[in-house]
């Protein structure tokens, strides 16, 4: 969907803000399965990620919402662990695609802290406050800009993507854990899928597929802690010689438990015959 601004008069737009900004409209108008609206306000008592991480009220409301949407889609209710899955696989993905966008876009990486990503229950869409630091390498223009850190090399900036997700979400991990009845190293495998499948998505939107494979596989090329595996593409080729790319899961979003004849086309579960028959299906 794309990009919603909200202004007001007592709270200017920040140099960070316009760093970012036009990362963020190519980013939202490219994927529309980012359901998310840059604001300026912070009114107390709004829940964020940081109330999720530390308020147990807040993370059983955010579940809650998860399992009443798909009961009104599905049918039927879902285990509890299954709603806490599919709420955190929405959360990861939404938010490392707000830090990955700008960062495969423009090469900026915003430091998008908990408390400035508020989660709309009704609605299962996001707000945003822009924070006030990103890195950027030395030849950006922005890099004079208050907030901006400047780093040496494409590496360095890799690295200040992975510790911004990391550092986010590290603390919903730990809190929403007992409710996904998951350990860590499933938890951060679910963060680092969610990771690598944003910035895929973002590739095929922009008819540059090719170019996301490798910017993911470059950020993830194996285990970085304390992502636990990395990007792992392969090709399955269809019988008309076609090579598709595809890769496998660390951590489930529980999908198959919502609906079990179709499974995600990644799910450890979908075996390669499967994948293969869908992709030729669709061709």
């Amino acid at each position: 969907m794309p990009l919603a601004t909200e202004s007001t008069t007592a709270s200017p737009a920040t140099s960070t803000e316009f760093a970012l900004s036009g990362a963020y409209l190519r980013l939202t108008a490219a994927c529309q399965a980012l359901d998310v609206r840059v604001v300026r306000t912070e009114p107390e008592g709004c829940l964020d990620g940081a109330r999720l991480a530390c308020d147990e009220e807040a993370l059983a409301a955010f579940v809650d919402a998860e399992a009443a949407r798909i009961v009104a889609r599905h049918g039927h209710a879902p285990r509890r662990d299954v709603a806490a899955s599919r709420a955190l696989h929405d959360y990861l993905w939404s938010v490392s695609l707000l830090m990955s966008g700008p960062w495969y876009l423009e090469r900026r990486v915003p430091r998008v802290a908990p408390q400035d990503v508020r989660p709309v229950l009704a609605t299962a869409s996001f707000e945003l406050v822009p924070g006030a630091d990103f890195a950027c390498l030395p030849g950006d223009p922005a890099a004079g800009s208050p907030g901006a850190r400047v780093v040496a090399d494409e590496e360095a900036l890799r690295a200040e993507l992975r510790a911004a997700v990391a550092d986010h979400v590290g603390p919903l991990l730990t809190a929403i854990g007992p409710y996904t009845r998951r350990g860590p190293r499933t938890l951060w495998g679910m963060a680092g899928d969610d990771l690598v499948s944003g910035i895929w998505y973002l590739g095929r939107m922009l008819g540059q597929e090719e170019r996301a494979l490798r910017a993911a596989t470059e950020l993830l090329p194996t285990a970085v802690p304390p992502f636990p595996g990395g990007a792992d593409f392969r090709r399955l080729t269809t019988p008309d010689g076609r090579r598709h790319p595809t890769r496998t899961r660390l951590g489930c979003c529980m999908y198959y438990t919502l609906d079990s004849a179709q499974a995600c086309a990644t799910c450890p579960r979908t075996c390669d015959a499967e994948r293969l028959r869908r992709l030729t299906d669709e061709g």
